[in-house]
């Protein structure tokens, strides 16, 4: 997939969260070819308020599967509910909703954020 398209498409999904979002943080995901990461922002202030990745010291297992994504999917709704977020809006990038990220919506769904 060229640049191009993967920026058209990031562009694309990116709108329609924010429409969708009325109010509420993005959970945005970024995947890698060794590790995965997830954020909760708040959009409005621009600030980060949960953040987990398969690098975090804590995670405490190696791995790029759906395993480890679905652990830090646990982990970034863990932190979120410790700030006090309890609905999200699901920001899946330019990827699409298969494998490793919806292994991590799964874990942040049954970490208990709701989107």
């Amino acid at each position: 997939m060229s640049t191009v398209t993967r920026d058209r498409r990031e562009k694309r999904v990116r709108n329609a969260v924010r429409k969708a979002a009325g109010g509420r943080p993005r959970l945005s995901v970024f995947r890698s070819g060794r590790h995965i990461y997830a954020q909760v922002i708040d959009d409005a202030k621009g600030h980060t308020l949960a953040a987990a990745s398969s690098r975090d010291k804590d995670f405490g297992r190696k791995g790029n599967d759906k395993d480890a994504a679905t652990a830090v999917g646990k982990l970034v709704a863990e932190r979120a509910a410790a700030a006090g977020v309890k609905k999200v809006v699901f920001d899946r990038g330019a990827y699409l909703y298969h494998g490793r990220v919806k292994a991590l919506a799964d874990g942040a769904r049954e970490g208990g954020l709701e989107f």
